[in-house]
């Protein structure tokens, strides 16, 4: 049986199409499932439509929004079944996405993860795989390039002629829209770090994934639609803070990915450069992310005077 797992929060709407395109295709390509919709204490009436149209869904309302992480523990601890689907509640899936999905997966035995090809709500491509992130990739985020590096690998994005060639490739992660995961690597390394508020999770833990001897996949014959970012963008202040704050605390994790004295010194410069005739509030932001780049530094140097 196959576990899909939806952490939601105030996009009932979202949720709603999301929902009905997926046990639509569950429905055709006859795959028994269970469906798992944990609601992070949405106050939209997101909880009132699901128990109304969707009564065939498991629906775990949370007090508080315990954020991505613990909202997909939730979902994930209640189950027990070899195959788990996490999905975000802005996609809609096309029809036959699911099944490709699991044939590719059946086929990687070596496989944590496996991802599906995403495309914008016009159609347009949307990378959905990455490479881990790296110097270059904190540099691009933060200061002005030229375009073309934008799409480049120096980004963490993959060739688009390895998602035309339509065969599985190897990825370092997926973007965490949609995630096929084997329980057997869960259970390996563990479930998702809650440490992290948002943002990161999925690159943490395919990493973790990855060094424990698993391998992560993107699957382009199966298209997934992300509209992306609809539950962030209610709180674009806080989500800046929490992305860049989630960032650190990936690469303090992860050594292997970027030097962190370099690090350190791209991210608070990207920050003091922002700040340059921002508002108040941004000013203010992005000090809080200077403070938590710099916990690092400190923490080096009373070592070394200590």
């Amino acid at each position: 049986m196959l576990s899909v797992v939806i952490v939601s929060w105030n996009v009932r709407d979202l949720l709603a199409r999301c929902l009905h395109t997926l046990v639509s295709d569950l429905g055709t390509s006859s795959i028994d499932s269970r469906i798992v919709v944990v609601d992070n204490a949405s106050h939209d009436g997101s909880v009132g439509m699901l128990r109304a149209r969707f009564p065939q869904v498991d629906v775990k309302a949370l007090a508080e929004n315990l954020g991505f992480a613990a909202g997909n523990n939730v979902g994930l601890r209640s189950l027990e079944t070899s195959e788990v689907l996490l999905l975000n509640p802005d996609t809609e899936i096309r029809p036959g996405a699911i099944r490709t999905l699991l044939d590719a997966y059946h086929s990687l035995p070596d496989a944590a993860v496996v991802t599906s090809c995403l495309v914008y709500g016009d159609g347009s491509f949307q990378h959905s795989a990455f490479r881990f992130p790296g110097l270059a990739q904190l540099y691009i985020d933060l200061f002005p390039v030229h375009p073309r590096l934008y799409e480049s690998r120096l980004n963490g994005r993959y060739a688009r002629r390895l998602y035309q060639a339509g065969r599985p490739f190897e990825i370092d992660h997926p973007l965490g829209a949609v995630m096929l995961l084997r329980a057997d690597a869960i259970r390996h390394v563990g479930f998702l770090d809650e440490g992290f508020a948002l943002y990161c999770e999925e690159i943490d833990w395919c990493a973790r994934f990855r060094a424990a001897g698993w391998r992560n996949y993107c699957v382009p014959t199966a298209t997934v639609v992300h509209h992306g970012g609809q539950s962030t963008t209610q709180e674009q202040g806080v989500s800046f803070v929490k992305l860049w704050t989630a960032r650190h605390r990936l690469h303090v994790k992860h050594p292997d990915f970027a030097p962190m004295p370099l690090a350190r010194l791209i991210v608070r410069a990207g920050m003091r450069r922002r700040m340059r005739g921002a508002s108040d509030d941004t000013r203010a932001a992005c000090q809080r992310i200077i403070d938590v780049w710099g916990q690092e530094r400190h923490k080096d140097e009373a070592r070394r005077t200590g």
